[in-house]
């Protein structure tokens, strides 16, 4: 699940994740960099609309695309089960944006030292990259 609260207007936006479901490509309480507008692809993670629920948003990876939709699931398959297997496909309107990158928060209290800014740049923030091989392993299952 993804905390936003308003309906994206800009080009780009930031977003948390709550919850297990895309670990380990994406933890709780990560912020992620939400590049909204944009064509999905199969592997992208993205966020969307919960297709039952429709003010809740969510991430996921974007699996393949089929007839009404696309097929989703979230990265960590011991977590429960809010993604397609539960749902079914989600229309592509609901497909909002592509997640670009992700950041784990600073930690609150520790010394903000530039030393230690630099070395929470170095290890927190990273791309979140298309896996383009989960289409594949999806069929051959």
């Amino acid at each position: 699940m993804v905390d936003q609260g308003r309906e994206p207007t800009a080009m780009f936006g930031v977003a948390e994740v709550t919850g297990l479901s895309m670990v380990p490509t994406l933890l709780h309480r990560d912020q992620l960099l939400v590049h909204y507008g944009v064509e999905p692809r199969a592997g992208d993670v993205a966020v969307l609309r919960h297709p039952l629920q429709q003010d809740l948003l969510i991430v996921k990876r974007l699996v393949e695309r089929r007839d009404g939709g696309w097929w989703v699931l979230g990265d960590n398959q011991d977590a429960e089960v809010t993604d397609s297997r539960a749902f079914g496909v989600v229309p592509c309107e609901l497909v909002l944006g592509r997640v670009r990158a992700r950041y784990r928060p600073i930690v609150a209290g520790r010394q903000r030292s530039i030393g230690v800014v630099l070395s929470w740049l170095v290890s927190a923030v990273r791309p979140v990259l298309s896996d383009r091989s989960v289409s594949r392993r999806l069929r051959a299952r």
